[in-house]
């Protein structure tokens, strides 16, 4: 749940003026024009607007210290609920009735908070009122809240694709991992979250992927970049270095008088794009030289001569 009250510092018995003079300081402290380019600040000024947004104002206040972050739902049932007794009233003012099975359809997230779903009428409406009339009194059904849950991967999984077996809810999840799954992905599974009350639906289950760093590989996307490490003598002369990459190892041209830094770039040697077998981003190498050390005496001697000859 969203604590506007932690978000911006204050007591659940704060007053209007302790609100604004908090919200003052923090919305000065992450606007976006004193801090370009961060995306932390940015979402924490989103959130000090939004805490400000309810709080400051009594009534939405008032609704969202009894039901927490989903007192919007609230406010519109109350709100058609003084329309009048249940006559004329549209399944856009109260949700979705479904004529073929005659039942009134809730969600978890309409109506958490509550004590139980046989609470929603009476505390709305008013002990024992239908908006459909007697005959479908009591009998409505809810869909069941959906289940949240963080995987972890490696990078060679998200490479070539994985399936996961896993217990969540009492269940045994079986779960296929495409090739080129992305950090932060979501996967929906449908019907596999909290079950539902009176036979309604149960929730989905949602699976957020974060894919564990790699070693040597940074991901950007479909494409992967490498620092690769090469000795001072094959980026002046040039040659053939060998590097392994998922589809097997490589050879490496540098080619002649390389500099440090230089990027090679190595097409289709990157991630599987949109679970593709044929498409795939490509790999970059950032030479990265290695300068000799422990250099004996003679060594130096022929470094001193080239110096002399490149003067």
């Amino acid at each position: 749940m969203k604590d506007y009250y932690g978000i911006l510092g204050v007591s659940r018995n704060a007053t209007q003026d302790q609100i604004r003079k908090a919200f003052r300081k923090l919305a000065a402290k992450y606007h976006p024009d004193r801090n370009p380019g961060d995306k932390q600040a940015e979402e924490m000024f989103k959130k000090i607007n939004e805490a400000h947004e309810v709080l400051s104002d009594p009534e939405k206040r008032k609704l969202y210290d009894r039901y927490g972050e989903n007192w919007k739902q609230f406010q519109h049932a109350e709100q058609a609920a003084g329309t009048g007794a249940g006559k004329g009233r549209t399944k856009q003012q109260y949700g979705q009735w479904d004529n073929s099975q005659a039942y009134y359809e809730w969600s978890y997230d309409d109506i958490f908070g509550q004590k139980s779903h046989k609470d929603i009428f009476e505390s709305i409406f008013g002990g024992g009122f239908s908006p459909f009339g007697d005959q479908y009194k009591n009998v409505y059904k809810m869909r069941g809240q959906d289940v949240k849950a963080e995987l972890v991967i490696t990078l060679d999984e998200a490479y070539h694709g994985s399936e996961k077996i896993f217990r969540i809810n009492d269940q045994t999840i079986k779960l296929k991992i495409k090739p080129g799954t992305e950090d932060g992905q979501i996967l929906k599974l449908k019907g596999k979250g909290s079950p539902g009350i009176n036979g309604g639906p149960n929730g989905d289950l949602l699976i957020s992927v974060k894919i564990a760093e790699h070693p040597v590989y940074k991901r950007k996307g479909a494409d992967l970049y490498v620092d690769l490490p090469v000795d001072l003598y094959t980026t002046v002369l040039g040659g053939k270095v060998m590097f392994n990459t998922f589809k097997g190892r490589v050879k490496v041209d540098i080619p002649p008088e390389s500099q440090n830094g230089k990027i090679i770039r190595l097409s289709g040697l990157g991630m599987p794009k949109n679970a593709s077998k044929t498409q795939f981003g490509d790999l970059y190498l950032t030479l990265e030289v290695q300068l000799p050390t422990n250099l004996t005496p003679k060594e130096k001697e022929l470094f001193r001569q080239l110096a002399a000859l490149r003067k």
